[in-house]
């Protein structure tokens, strides 16, 4: 049986596309600090909608995530080419990983991302 992921058939249109624009949101500010258009939005509509906050606790927590393995990358530099590596990694995921969540939030479907640490 094929994975599916869990849906709200209550997520209303700008539900959706407001969490959709909180995942896509950390290619705004990608190389500086990717969190903050998100944090922002989502602290905007988190009490209006659980399907928003959801999202956006979601894409805060991957952010944050990739900040932190971009921090291992640039500590890790200098040995052996890992950090590179890691930094590579991170982008990459990063990318695949925001489209994806996007994908999904404007389906009505929760996402939750690969490698993603939990602060919040």
């Amino acid at each position: 049986m094929p994975f599916q992921r869990l849906h709200d058939p209550t997520a209303q249109p700008w539900e959706r596309n407001y969490a959709l624009a909180t995942h896509l949101a950390g290619f705004a500010w990608h190389l500086l600090i990717p969190v903050v258009p998100s944090l922002i939005m989502w602290l905007i509509k988190r009490e209006e909608s659980a399907y928003i906050d959801d999202h956006g606790r979601e894409a805060i927590n991957f952010q944050l995530s990739l900040l932190v393995y971009g921090l291992i990358g640039l500590a890790t530099f200098w040995i052996c080419g890992l950090g590179f590596l890691v930094w590579a990694a991170a982008y990459v995921l990063g990318i695949v990983g925001m489209i994806l969540g996007a994908i999904a939030a404007s389906k009505g479907e929760f996402y939750r991302y690969p490698a993603c640490l939990r602060f919040l």
